[in-house]
């Protein structure tokens, strides 16, 4: 039976050919064109389904491989800019590794500057403690003078220690034999008979001195005094060194 251009199926298929000419460009390149025509061809004239709803359920078969490729170029970007990420992040973390290093040596070395300094300090306190008190037994403890005998052998050992001290020789020994060859131990013997007294200047003392050579010879820190027995040998024994060398010398009347 020949189809009436009038009926409701030509009408649809009408529609159809029309529907898809327009869609041509945009279902272009879809694998599954032929299928989804054919599809539409076989829709019953009494279907509900229209050709715009089946036109429309066909954008679902897009080819999907330019997504892929958008997703891996995506991906590919993502990784190198976490490589990049990453690398920035270890220089980051190696320069505060660093920074870190170099501020633990400075407080190292500040900390043994500062422990040096201060045991440094610590030596010199005691040190200065050391010395107040050693000054303070210097002051406490004064040292005695030292006393002689008032006899022949004290004045003859208080002799010999002002003229260590003044630099002038002679033994105890020099001095006791010429002391006792000259006056016998008296401090106040006087030659009244030589020609010093007939010159008006008699020998006087221990060590029979005149009175000019005393006063010559006298020996600072000692008495002025003539007769004063440390005053006379120190005297005497300075007027020997002076002539003889050394009272050690004198064997007899000088």
């Amino acid at each position: 039976m020949p189809k009436n251009s009038n009926t409701p199926g030509h009408s649809r298929l009408t529609k159809l050919n029309k529907l898809t000419k327009q869609h041509k460009i945009a279902l272009a390149g879809v694998a599954t064109l032929g299928a989804a025509a054919l599809a539409f061809s076989a829709v019953p004239s009494d279907a509900g389904t229209t050709t715009s709803d089946a036109a429309t359920s066909t954008k679902i078969a897009y080819s999907t491989e330019p997504i892929k490729g958008v997703k891996a170029s995506v991906t590919d970007q993502l990784a190198g800019a976490g490589v990049k990420t990453e690398a920035i992040q270890a220089k980051a973390d190696a320069k505060a590794k660093a920074a870190k290093a170099k501020a633990d040596a400075a407080a190292k070395k500040k900390a043994a500057a500062e422990a040096a300094a201060k045991k440094k300090a610590e030596a010199a306190r005691k040190a200065k403690k050391a010395a107040s008190r050693s000054t303070e037994r210097v002051k406490i403890q004064p040292v005695a003078a030292t006393t002689y005998a008032n006899n022949l052998n004290g004045w003859i050992n208080h002799a010999l220690a002002i003229m260590k001290q003044k630099g002038i020789p002679g033994s105890y020994n020099g001095l006791y034999k010429n002391i006792m060859r000259e006056s016998s131990g008296n401090p106040s013997a006087i030659n009244g008979w030589d020609v010093n007294a007939v010159n008006g200047t008699p020998s006087i003392g221990l060590l029979q001195v005149i009175q000019p050579t005393f006063n010559a010879y006298h020996v600072s820190g000692t008495s002025t005094n003539i007769y004063d027995p440390v005053a006379n040998i120190t005297a005497a024994a300075n007027y020997a060194a002076d002539r003889y060398g050394s009272i050690d010398n004198v064997n007899s009347a000088y």
